[in-house]
């Protein structure tokens, strides 16, 4: 019986390392996947998000007093 319990925790730890290796293994590929995706990204010169809100506020506030503008060249045309 202490040959098959040995057999079994032995069993266990190889078990357990394997899980470890596995678990470095998929955090290497998630880190390459995700520097390679990164430099994709960059290559493609994407608008962060950021950026394209405040560019997107700033162009709303211009038509905005385009339109103000606008109106106020018309009243000044028809008088």
């Amino acid at each position: 019986m202490s040959q098959g319990s040995k057999l079994f925790d032995e069993l266990g730890k190889l078990m357990n390392n394997a899980a470890g290796v596995a678990d470095g293994v998929r955090r290497e590929i998630e880190t390459a996947v995700k520097s390679q995706l990164e430099r994709l990204v960059a290559d493609m010169d994407l608008v962060k998000r950021e950026d394209f809100d405040a560019l997107r506020e700033l162009v709303q506030a211009q038509n905005a007093e385009i339109k103000e503008l606008t109106a106020a060249v018309e009243a000044l045309k028809a008088k």
